[in-house]
């Protein structure tokens, strides 16, 4: 139940934003600069976001070798090119938009380690560098194999590797508490431990019927109209998108003396990726192994996969070397028949900004640009 005061004062909004990740609170701040006298709410059901935004590993990538040849399988070369377009244009929107400063933001390119099953792609790199190049400008691949036995990688397992000059790293950590900051000193509402259990749409308004965190009672929030942007969880209040969801497992060694290498890292397809962190490894991925599990929005570890990356830093990473794992961790993303994001409205009142695609980072702020420009 409700007050007068709170239906009437609190309980109406301009706009109402679903979702506080990067989407979420994006699209909220260019709903604010457009509109800035109009009241602007985001609704999120925890006290931080339950998706990937926080729960990533910190790469503001648009693609490895492999990752970009393996998409040319069942898509075109001018979407291929789009989207890596689309990656390289949102991570400059979010760069422009809090700074390299506060995201923790440093180019150091990226590296992608190649084993046996892998040679093809150094095949193809002219190709990619040809195209992307007449895109971007610059080639962003070159063949660095000086770098194996440098970062005293696995020479039985790593046969080359290729350098991603365009690619860098952020810390998601602060970037995420700079852009909420930025948000809330804009005028926008942030409200906390409110679940979305349905939108009902009517001529004039959008009513969102939620669920305090604690409460046994639902409330309904009046807006003009409301932005979806809850990704992989978009599906518990708008049925029959494309959207299926992916969780990505994480894991992080504690800090290792003389490690050495440093910067970001991808190999099979970007379906694995590490870095180092604070003198630490921070290894996440492996989805492939287990595609059926990690078909899931629902937290939580799979033992499967985390001891494939426990294996693999064993082999692989760090060869040799003795590490114990300091924290593990999973990440919900949102997959569908394509890598598209969807962006569009979805009815005269409901706009959408979902299914990043596992790239969140990278284009997350170019959606809430893109989405907050749908609005009328």
């Amino acid at each position: 139940m409700v007050s007068v005061w709170e239906r009437n004062s609190l309980l109406q909004a301009d706009h109402v934003v679903i979702g506080a990740g990067i989407v979420g609170l994006c699209t909220a701040y260019y709903l604010k600069q457009r509109f800035p006298a109009q009241r602007v709410v985001v609704l999120e059901r925890g006290c931080i976001p339950a998706g990937a935004s926080t729960r990533n590993a910190g790469f503001a990538c648009m693609g490895s070798a492999s990752e970009l040849l393996d998409d040319l399988q069942d898509r075109s070369e001018e979407d291929m090119l789009a989207l890596f377009l689309f990656r390289k244009q949102g991570l400059e929107r979010l760069r422009q938009l809090l700074g390299d400063d506060r995201i923790g933001y440093q180019a150091k390119g990226s590296y992608e380690l190649v084993m046996a099953q892998g040679l093809e792609v150094l095949d193809q790199l002219p190709y990619l560098n040809k195209v992307i190049s007449e895109l971007i400008g610059n080639e962003p691949f070159s063949i660095d194999n000086e770098s194996i036995s440098r970062s005293k990688f696995s020479t039985t397992n790593v046969l080359a590797m290729i350098r991603n000059h365009c690619e860098a790293q952020i810390d998601t950590g602060m970037m995420m508490r700079s852009l909420k900051e930025k948000v809330m000193r804009s005028g926008i509402e942030v409200l906390g431990g409110c679940t979305v259990q349905s939108i009902e749409e009517y001529p004039h308004r959008v009513e969102i019927i939620c669920r305090q965190l604690g409460a046994e009672s639902s409330f309904r929030f009046v807006a003009a109209d409301v932005c979806v942007c809850t990704n992989a969880f978009t599906l518990d209040i708008i049925k029959g998108l494309d959207i299926v969801p992916g969780r990505g497992q994480v894991l992080l060694t504690k800090p290792i003396p003389h490690l050495p290498f440093q910067g970001i890292y991808h190999f099979d397809k970007g379906y694995y990726y590490f870095r180092e962190y604070q003198g630490a490894v921070l290894f996440g991925g492996g989805r492939n192994k287990d595609f059926e599990t990690e078909r899931t929005s629902n937290e939580g570890l799979n033992p499967l996969i985390q001891a494939d990356l426990i294996e693999k830093l064993k082999d692989i990473i760090l060869p040799g070397r003795d590490f114990e794992i300091d924290l593990q961790w999973s990440g919900i993303m949102a997959f569908g028949a394509t890598k598209e994001p969807i962006v569009r409205a979805h009815s005269s009142r409901i706009f959408l900004g979902v299914r990043m695609g596992g790239m969140g980072i990278a284009i997350g702020s170019e959606v809430g640009f893109r989405l907050a420009s749908l609005i009328p």
